[in-house]
């Protein structure tokens, strides 16, 4: 982990919003640089002071993939604690109204590389260690996409 991400994000519990973007049978995920290693996820950032958690979606999606989002219901949560990063992340199921699909930015620390619709296939064929830990709990986005409850990844 580089330095700057522990300074930011360390050593504090951070609740973050996120998005599960379906198009057909592909899920939408963003590609992160950190350093020579990749991190995709799905689309979700930080919820701001004040900021209602349905509206941190909708910024997050147009900051990191261009697309305007409408959040269709709540899925799951689950909790991520790696000294010295302690994240809780509350995800909704979305659905594309308007925008362009494009590589988007992160304010924060510019590490956004890539999104990208991608099929079972081709997030099987990433290393795990590169996938957030949601993605990892199953074999194939078919339980994804029907997971429901709270977890520790």
């Amino acid at each position: 982990m580089s330095p700057e991400i522990a300074e930011i994000y360390g050593n504090r519990v951070r609740i973050r919003a996120c998005g599960l973007c379906w198009q057909d049978n592909s899920l939408l995920l963003v590609k992160h640089r950190m350093g020579a290693d990749e991190f995709w996820a799905p689309p979700g950032g930080g919820v701001e002071y004040g900021e209602h958690l349905e509206d941190t979606v909708r910024r997050e999606f147009l900051e990191e993939t261009g697309l305007e989002v409408t959040i269709d219901k709540f899925l799951f949560g689950c909790e991520f604690i790696k000294q010295p990063l302690h994240a809780i992340e509350l995800f909704f199921e979305v659905r594309i109204v308007g925008g362009v699909l494009k590589d988007g930015y992160d304010p924060e620390l510019q590490l956004i590389e890539k999104a990208q619709f991608l099929s079972q296939d081709e997030i099987l064929a990433k290393r795990s260690e590169s996938l957030h830990g949601i993605i990892n709990r199953f074999q194939n986005l078919t339980s994804l996409r029907q997971l429901t409850g709270f977890y520790r990844i």
